[in-house]
């Protein structure tokens, strides 16, 4: 008999041990019953993908409608054409050498073909596909395997199975079932293989003993464990598929929570600095200076973030708010409370551009409280240190030497702070924006720079609202402040949608609408999605579609500066200029000696020019929803109103200019949000784009799955909250480790 923890080689042989783990990464037997099929075929129905990706290995389920034998156009030989009827749409198969393959493969033959797909003017179609042949469906009849076809290279038939067994002595009445499982497989793994693998463990399992308790089963109605696990890829029913993916479901999104939950009990085991509001220090000072009056909900942030200073453990909170909603003076009130309790404050910024426009912000809304050393200052003075990774060296030394010695209160600057021989004399407050663009490993080195034996605090800042989903399973250690008031006085951005190719002359009048602002002393943005040195415009949109060469930051600085603006000061910004010249064209912008600036989205996140009231995003279809709300949250910073153009070549109707015509629709970085999330693959945001990872989501849904995250977070909390270490739940540990691999915890963990 076998167990959860057996490797596979004992079970099914070296070879298919090896080509798994080759395959899919599936060493043990609970690697492999986690490979869940992704989706089932039953009574006869013809299965197959709409568009799949290009590249993508699959497997379907169709009947031959044709079958021919022609001549190669290129070569000596034939082969086989094949037409294919799904129920969805007909797909082309080609076999080589048909004289091998054309007596199974024919008209009115049912089988499963398994492999890569290929486009060819907008069709695709697969080209000597592996092949299972299955039987006729009758009434109350069950589908049985018949032939067993695989084509290596340039069509070798491998073998076909007319018996109950195939060569290894694999019992192929596996498939004699009403549902029949399919996997995400490869050519060397196919979908078949993977089914008799799981049928060959499941046959030498012992059962299961379950890590949930009977009251959680019994209050979510759960199936157990050892019955989820042999139901999702051995159903009878659909309704046995529901009631083991909703088990699995469970057991994925409580596996999340428990490493959040543990997170957040190992944060509060911790020693942090002691940051208590001083009266009359810096921070009062600061208060009493400002030309405006903070916001309802900014007072009442800055108390919470206050509140969890004063606490001898470490804070960890996420600030998320509107673009233009004031994070930044709130973050700034938190860090001169750290100041005033002596201790230094890192903001963190993920580009050169930022980082600078950060310190150029503070010193300007601190004015003599940022000059400390000077003559004249003020008592409670600290001073504001800069430090990139392209400064001149001097430049870099004495900002160094500011950190070092405790000079500077509030060090700012980007990846460069994370360098070994950057030092702090008494870091106790690390502050991150926008901390979707750092990698897991930048913040925790930085969070390791405190004195020896304390944990500074964290606070993380992102003007893209993120979904309740998100937080409770990416961030679910953090404490979540939100701002959504807007500062008095602002109008909310204007935004429309225009179809370059259909309406050329709204492209015009985009930029006629650029000179009567600036005629009227404001200033515009115009940003494009590539530099365009060398870079390759062609390609495909934030929506998957084709879509003809686009406009580089480079040629449309040409082209406005040289013959559709040449009497307007236009200026160019890229990530690729030198440092000194970014900082020169953002200080002349900034001081309004430019009109227009062409630019890529360096602009995005950070940038206060408060005059500028126009923004013309070219070929916006490029840019996800996010990131075209924090590009256009740049403009209408000011008292006039903000008006943003998004121009596409993309025609209405399409899915791309649907999704433009919602930006435009709404100024709630919420619910664009959650129209984000709904339009991305949601294993991004756990996965590779989140970690570094491959790995994905298996049966949890972000979008569809709120209540079941909840549940699991509440459950995981007050196991934690008992048994910190899971030492009387082995069974909880052992599933928070099979359902999540080694690295996604690892990267949780360190979050």
């Amino acid at each position: 008999m076998a167990t959860l923890t057996d490797r596979l080689d004992h079970l099914l042989g070296r070879k298919t041990a090896d080509a798994l783990e080759t395959a899919f990464g599936i060493r043990s037997v609970e690697d492999l019953l986690r490979h869940y099929p992704h989706r089932y075929a039953s009574q006869g129905r013809e299965l197959a993908e709409k568009d799949p990706p290009e590249g993508e290995h699959i497997t379907i389920i169709a009947r031959v409608t044709s079958a021919a034998v022609v001549k190669m156009k290129s070569r000596k030989g034939s082969m086989l054409k094949v037409v294919l009827a799904t129920d969805r749409q007909n797909v082309d198969v080609t076999f080589f050498n048909p004289q091998r393959v054309g007596h199974v493969i024919k008209p009115g033959v049912r089988a499963m073909f398994s492999g890569t797909v290929k486009y060819f003017r907008g069709k695709w179609s697969l080209t000597h596909p592996s092949y299972l042949v299955l039987p006729e469906p009758t009434a109350g009849s069950e589908d049985s395997v018949m032939n067993v076809g695989r084509i290596r290279g340039a069509g070798e038939l491998a073998g076909i199975a007319r018996a109950s067994q195939d060569s290894s002595g694999v019992d192929l009445s596996v498939f004699d079932r009403a549902l029949i499982p399919l996997y995400p497989a490869t050519r060397d793994i196919e979908s078949w293989t993977i089914m008799r693998c799981v049928r060959q463990v499941l046959d030498q399992l012992d059962r299961i003993d379950d890590p949930l308790p009977e009251r959680i089963r019994s209050e979510r109605t759960l199936i157990g464990l050892d019955e989820a696990l042999r139901l999702v890829h051995l159903p009878d029913t659909r309704e046995d598929v529901e009631n083991a993916r909703d088990r699995l479901r469970f057991d994925e999104a409580t596996a999340l929570q428990l490493v959040l939950a543990r997170r957040r009990r190992d944060n509060a085991d911790r020693v942090a600095p002691q940051c208590l509001p001083v009266p009359g220090g810096i921070a009062d000072a600061f208060e009493d200076m400002l030309p405006f009056q903070l916001t309802d909900g900014q007072h009442a942030v800055a108390g919470e973030i206050s509140n969890d200073l004063a606490q001898p453990h470490p804070m960890s909170r996420l600030l998320q708010g509107e673009v233009g909603s004031g994070k930044t003076i709130v973050a700034l009130r938190a860090m001169l409370q750290v100041v005033d309790a002596g201790y230094q404050c890192v903001l963190l910024a993920p580009t050169e551009v930022l980082a600078v426009q950060h310190a150029r912000s503070l010193r300007e809304l601190l004015g003599p409280l940022a000059t400390a050393g000077e003559l004249g200052t003020h008592e409670k003075a600290t001073r504001v240190a800069l430090l990139t990774g392209s400064m001149p060296v001097a430049a870099k030394r004495a900002a160094m030497n500011e950190a070092v010695t405790g000079d500077a209160g509030i060090v700012i600057g980007t990846h460069a702070l994370i360098q070994e021989k950057v030092e702090f004399f008494n870091l106790a407050m690390v502050v991150v924006d926008e901390q979707h663009r750092f990698g897991v490993e930048q913040r925790d080195e930085l969070r390791t720079r405190a004195r020896k034996g304390f944990s500074p605090h964290l606070l993380v800042m992102t003007a893209t609202p993120i979904p309740r989903t998100i937080a409770m399973t990416v961030l679910g250690d953090l404490d979540v402040s939100t701002l959504r008031q807007l500062p008095s006085g602002r109008s909310p951005i204007k935004s429309s949608v225009v179809p370059a190719s259909q309406k050329p002359q709204w492209v015009r009048r985009a930029w006629d609408r650029i000179r009567e602002d600036v005629a009227e002393g404001r200033q515009a943005y115009v940003v494009c999605s590539r530099i365009g040195d060398g870079e390759n415009g062609n390609g495909e949109n934030a929506s998957g579609e084709k879509q003809p060469e686009t406009k580089s930051v480079v040629e449309m600085f040409e082209e406005l500066s040289g013959r559709i603006m040449p009497d307007l000061r236009v200026g160019l910004l890229h990530g690729r200029l030198p440092s000194d010249e970014k900082d020169a064209v953002m200080r002349d912008f900034t001081a309004g000696d430019v009109d227009v600036l062409v630019c890529t989205t360096v602009v995005e996140v950070g940038v206060d020019v408060p005059n500028a009231t126009i923004m013309v995003i070219v070929d916006a279809d490029r840019f996800g929803v996010s990131q075209l709300h924090q590009l256009r949250g740049r403009v209408g910073r000011g008292k006039h109103q903000g008006l943003c153009i998004l121009v596409t070549a993309m025609n209405p109707g399409s899915p791309a200019y649907e999704r433009l015509s919602n930006v435009a629709s709404t100024n709630d970085g919420f619910e664009l949000a959650q129209l984000d999330l709904a339009t991305r693959r949601e294993g991004d945001i756990l996965g590779e784009a989140q970690s570094g990872t491959t790995s994905t989501l298996r049966l949890l849904s972000l979008l569809g799955h709120e209540e079941v995250i909840a549940a699991a977070s509440e459950f995981a909390r007050s196991v934690i909250a008992d048994d910190p270490d899971l030492e009387n739940h082995s069974g909880l540990s052992a599933m928070m480790t099979s359902a999540l691999d080694a690295d996604r915890i690892k990267y949780l963990e360190k979050t």
